[in-house]
């Protein structure tokens, strides 16, 4: 009878809310790179004075990963998400009226990046801990897909903004519109915690949620006790190792190796392109296998296919081989999220996610930044890139070990020193 259907459960909205304002941010920060000529034919500023504006906006992104995740924590990450939007909307709305290299670097570099920051995965990540204790990799897979399918559309949206109306007007109507369309969206369906709607998270009350979601995660773990966990320090050297290989080093030097070995602009345009297509498959994918055969064995078989990758990418010799190249390292270019997220989670506590995954989001921007120097500076040096691979490959297969000796027990049931009895102290003669 239709009568004893059950009503839908309200996470689902938030998170369907969630993943469009994801969608939107990710895609904006992401549009620089197609802004960059046509600001170079109106003011003449070179290609390394633009590029630094970019690197400033990838260090910015993850630098304030801690901050935005514990203010979710606090908070909430409702408020975030609101403040985010408006700062990501007025930074690109301020671009469309720069006329100095250093306003650029304040609202392209600074302010958009900021936004986009509190509207990634350390605040968002936030929302899956708190509302799903089941099917939480699942969750923060989608979320990640949301990341990877807003570049693919918005970049292509802005690229034909910018030859109808110009570049100034399109940063414009970019920041208009994440502001018309996101903040009413947040505003009306995004909600911190089940509670407010007297639920509670999805899955409370299965072997899942006795496991992970049960009332002893009800605290805030610090990170300064974080930090005293192996578990923590694992996560974030992993997280480390994906930065370095994946937006550092193949992100920013495929292209040019490409060109090296003989492809055409429009052949590593086409790669780049099937890759993106595949991290959204490859990320939902991962939290669904998340969910059903746990976390650390997929996420140490991630690591170990990509270093595999890495070394077959040397031997590329054509574009079909180069587009099998692209669909593997696509499906397993943002496949560590839900396990590296949904450890935290599960280890630290789904009020403690916002600020843990913040910081280990930082190791990641720091490895994405060190991979794309090293690779640079390994091209000067021997005039190829095949040891900045083959190096990423070595790194790879350590994080695929380093994966396996991760403890997935609750910080709440692991032993804490007993404090001696009164009196035990004192020493009789």
């Amino acid at each position: 009878m239709t009568g004893d259907r059950k009503p839908l459960y309200y996470g689902w909205i938030v998170l369907g809310a969630v993943v469009f304002v994801m969608l939107v941010a990710s895609g904006i920060r992401a549009v620089f790179g197609v802004f960059i000529k046509p600001i170079e034919v109106e003011f003449g500023w070179t290609r390394a004075q633009l590029s630094g504006a970019a690197a400033l906006s990838l260090f910015v992104l993850g630098a304030v990963g801690p901050m935005v995740g514990w203010l979710a924590d606090v908070w909430g990450p409702r408020r975030v998400m609101l403040l985010s939007t408006i700062v990501l909307g007025v930074g690109a709305v301020l671009a469309s009226f720069v006329d100095h290299l250093w306003q650029m670097y304040g609202a392209a570099g600074v302010l958009m990046a900021a936004g986009a920051g509190g509207l990634g995965i350390a605040t968002t990540s936030t929302i899956a801990a708190r509302w799903f204790v089941a099917r939480r990799g699942l969750i923060i897979g989608i979320l990640g897909g949301a990341m990877s399918a807003g570049q693919m559309l918005v970049i292509p949206f802005s690229m034909v903004l910018i030859s109808l109306y110009g570049w100034r007007a399109s940063f414009l109507w970019l920041g208009v519109g994440i502001l018309v369309l996101t903040l009413p969206i947040i505003l009306g369906f995004v909600r911190d915690d089940p509670a407010e709607k007297g639920l509670k998270p999805y899955g409370a009350g299965t072997a899942a949620g006795a496991a992970f979601g049960g009332v002893k995660d009800e605290r805030r773990v610090p990170v300064s006790e974080a930090m005293g966990v192996p578990a923590f320090w694992l996560l974030a050297v992993t997280f480390f190792v994906c930065g370095y290989t994946s937006n550092g080093l193949v992100l920013t030097h495929l292209v040019p190796h490409a060109a090296e070995h003989g492809f055409s602009q429009m052949d590593a345009a086409q790669a780049l392109g099937l890759m993106g297509a595949m991290n959204i498959v490859g990320t939902i994918a991962s939290g669904w296998i998340c969910d059903r055969f746990g976390r650390k064995g997929p996420l140490a078989f991630y690591y170990g296919v990509r270093g595999l990758s890495l070394i077959f990418l040397l031997y590329v010799w054509n574009v079909p081989s180069l587009h099998v190249f692209a669909a593997i390292f696509g499906l397993n270019y943002i496949s560590t999220v839900p396990p590296t997220t949904t450890l935290t989670a599960n280890i630290f506590g789904r009020l403690s996610v916002g600020a843990l995954s913040g910081w280990i989001y930082f190791s990641h921007q720091v490895g994405s930044a060190l991979g794309a120097w090293a690779g640079g500076a390994i091209f000067d040096a021997t005039g190829s890139y095949s040891w900045a691979f083959v190096s990423a490959a070595a790194l790879a297969f350590i994080a695929s070990g380093l994966s396996l000796l991760i403890k997935e027990v609750p910080i709440s049931a692991r032993p804490s020193p007993r404090p001696a009895p009164q009196g035990a102290a004192v020493a009789t003669g």
